[in-house]
């Protein structure tokens, strides 16, 4: 069954964060890894807690690194107690169980526990989802007087030369979970979903929408890729590149709203454990959790921050509807394998062209 985005009932006691601070100055560090200051604007959450609780330095290892080596990291620091040793880690969905059962990490439920949708999180607190993009379309207004609603409107005359994806769907992970976003909106199920996909970007292809190039911003503004499937995250930093020329507009489909999350977790051999539960619990408040958002992260407590009113009218205002996120849904990692195994088989055989 594919998981819907939704908020679990259970409450959770609240933490005593001034006891907590205390016992995370007197370790006096954390230790991140992998947090680059450009992606979810990273580096102003950091100087957030840095400014918040001041007294604890924070060792940022290889900002560049990806979810295998931060693992890999904790696996070659157990029992080092200096900074080479990761507290905390920010990983991709799939290597939260896969840490777990492997006895890499431990578990910490933070005081707004319960606002986190509970199909993204571990039920013990091993890891827990921290942000999320979910599959969109950017359109270059410009040269394209109306923009689609959802996937199906892709197939209107008005698009032909117009549509690609941000990746080869027989490699490109991004590319794959937009073909499986489009095989949901045709009302198939998860199990479906690929195969449902691959027909209408075959259809796409047979009327000449699709355009087979890898699309990228500079594709979109040149014109020669107008509308370009991708993460929304990616589709907001290209529009801002743009500064207005071109003009484009970001469109979360109507249906088919497929998340890509990532998850925290607290190293089971972590040399600073208070410093990393206080960092999980400013990452989960709701100042780290705008944050995240500032940077087109759309952090997991999404939509209680929305319901409640607690998201600036202006960060709002940049963001596609607050309601479109309400349909997202999360793959889980059978799902995306299974779906992947799919596209990436039958993409030639199915639509015939070779994106490049």
């Amino acid at each position: 069954m594919l998981a819907v985005l939704a908020v679990s009932t259970p409450a959770f006691a609240q933490v005593d964060l001034d006891a907590l601070y205390a016992a995370a100055k007197a370790e006096g560090e954390l230790t991140t890894i992998a947090l680059p200051h450009n992606w979810c604007a990273y580096g102003d959450v950091i100087a957030g807690f840095k400014a918040k609780y001041p007294g604890i330095t924070v060792n940022e290892l290889n900002p560049d690194a990806g979810s295998a080596d931060e693992i890999e990291a904790i696996k070659a620091n157990q029992g080092n107690m200096g900074p080479q040793a990761p507290d905390v880690i920010d990983v991709g969905l799939s290597f939260g169980p896969s840490a777990k059962a492997d006895g890499l990490i431990q578990p910490y439920k933070v005081s707004t526990w319960d606002s986190i949708p509970y199909d993204a999180k571990d039920a013990e607190g091993y890891w827990y989802g921290d942000y999320y993009g979910v599959m969109a379309m950017l359109v270059n207004t410009d040269i394209l007087d109306t923009v689609p609603a959802d996937w199906a409107d892709l197939a209107n005359d008005e698009y032909a030369n117009a549509v690609a994806l941000a990746g080869d769907p027989r490699a490109s992970a991004q590319a794959i979970q937009s073909v499986y976003a489009a095989g949901l909106s045709t009302g198939a199920d998860a199990t479906g979903a690929a195969e449902a996909g691959l027909k209408l970007f075959a259809d796409l292809n047979a009327k000449g929408n699709f355009v087979p190039v890898i699309g990228k911003a500079a594709s979109l503004a040149q014109g020669t890729t107008p509308i370009v499937i991708a993460w929304d995250y990616n589709l907001l930093a290209w529009r801002d590149s743009f500064e207005g020329n071109p003009a484009a507009e970001i469109v979360v489909p109507a249906t088919g709203v497929v998340a890509g999350v990532y998850v925290q977790a607290i190293s089971a051999y972590a040399p600073h454990p208070n410093a990393a539960k206080l960092w999980m619990e400013y990452l989960y408040s709701d100042e780290g959790q705008l944050g995240w958002l500032a940077g087109y992260c759309h952090p997991i407590r999404f939509n209680d921050l929305a319901a409640k009113g607690a998201i600036p009218q202006a960060m709002l205002d940049a963001l596609p509807p607050a309601a479109a996120y309400e349909k997202a849904v999360f793959p889980t990692i059978e799902q995306q394998n299974a779906a992947k195994e799919v596209i990436t088989g039958q993409w030639d055989s199915a639509v015939g062209a070779n994106v490049e």
